[in-house]
């Protein structure tokens, strides 16, 4: 019987990172696709379009002399420019190409993760909802506290005439404020056998001071969570999420986009909280971390799926679209740097600069991920 339930349990998880390589790399197939399909537009010249990396399953030659290959690793995939690294001869190659044009293309992939994602948030929102918070309110022995305060099945629709959709919008609401401070919460509440909207007032139990985006436990404090206790005495604040569906179908449509907009801004928070010290390494993830929390999530339902997807698809959007040597970004920019002077940097020394890049940022996604284990 434990053989069985072993077993079981084995192939539950091995199902569910499956699935999480499944979202991976769509996630990267899309964005190499909107590199190939701008490519195609102004008729850059492509020798292969591969979904995944390694040795070729499958290879197709079509009659142009592009190829498309499927590989065996499933963790990437690319679009090869002729000359995108190098001076090519070849009148449709990268680099032979105006600069406005090779910048349309870079940011393209980015483009493409993005509305892909957009796409996934706006069915997500019409098909299950928005994922809304859903706090267990513990009762205070001060009777003023609970006089003002949320009531367990309150659904935290707005705080401070802010929208929430993150954790984080609620902490940016809050921000700052004192125990005692009485702030303005948009509720959906159940009486009399359906839900109202209400506007509430709610006395802060605890000072709203964070220590980055991760200290959410000073969040619950101030809103009087309540407190489940292990055996070690360590403890969790009893808050969940629930499927909310009280929008009208443009303000389902707005939230849809507008949580996409939250997502991206939500990776520019994290990188200043980082650059000041307020969050650690530890707070990151790299790829091995990655395929294990959206394991997690993306077997939960098909919400949690379409919506980890999504996250997924912006952070990549974004990310991409970062400065770093060896991203589109840094390639962006050194495209407009070629295009404002007229001639480019010596193409030897920024191929250089992204291979640094490149080697930094697989050194920078092992380290986060064996930070992880300590």
């Amino acid at each position: 019987m434990f053989e069985l339930l072993s077993f079981s349990g084995a192939v539950r998880t091995a199902g569910s990172v499956l699935l999480a390589l499944v979202i991976l790399l769509a996630m990267i197939t899309v964005h190499e696709f909107g590199h190939y399909l701008a490519g195609k537009i102004f008729r850059f010249k492509i020798n292969e379009f591969a979904v995944g990396f390694g040795p070729a399953l499958f290879k197709h030659k079509k009659k142009d002399g592009e190829f498309f290959s499927l590989r065996c690793i499933p963790l990437g995939g690319y679009c090869a420019f002729e000359g995108e690294d190098c001076e090519a001869p070849h009148p449709a190659a990268f680099n032979n190409k105006k600069p406005w044009q090779r910048i349309v293309v870079l940011f393209a992939g980015a483009f493409m993760n993005y509305l892909f994602a957009l796409i996934l948030l706006i069915v997500s929102f019409f098909a299950c909802g928005q994922l809304l918070l859903y706090p267990v309110i513990e009762p205070s022995s001060e009777p003023v506290y609970n006089e003002y305060s949320l009531q367990t099945g309150d659904v935290v629709i707005a705080c401070e005439g802010k929208d929430i959709y993150l954790t984080s919008d609620l902490m940016g609401a809050l921000e700052g404020k004192r125990q005692g401070d009485v702030v303005t919460f948009t509720v959906s509440r159940e009486g009399s056998g359906a839900r109202r909207v209400l506007d509430i007032k709610v006395m802060l139990r605890a000072d709203a001071d964070f220590d980055g985006l991760t200290d959410t436990g000073a969040l619950w404090a101030a809103l009087g969570a309540e407190r489940v206790y292990a055996e070690d005495g360590s403890f969790t604040y009893r808050v969940y999420t629930v499927s909310y569906r009280g929008f009208g179908f443009f303000e389902t449509f707005g939230r849809a986009c507008n949580y996409s907009v939250r997502i991206g801004g939500t990776i520019f928070k994290v990188l200043g909280q980082l650059l000041t010290g307020d969050l650690g390494l530890s707070a990151f993830g790299g790829p091995v971390s990655t395929v294990k929390l959206t394991s997690q999530v993306a077997s939960r339902s098909l919400q949690q799926f379409l919506e980890i997807s999504a996250f997924i698809g912006v952070n990549l959007a974004v990310f991409n679209l970062l400065p770093i040597p060896a991203l589109d970004g840094s390639k962006i920019v050194f495209t407009a740097i070629e295009w404002v002077r007229g001639k480019p940097i010596n193409r030897r020394v920024e191929a250089i600069i992204h291979a640094v890049g490149f080697v930094l940022l697989l050194a920078f996604a092992v380290l986060v991920d064996v930070m992880q284990l300590f």
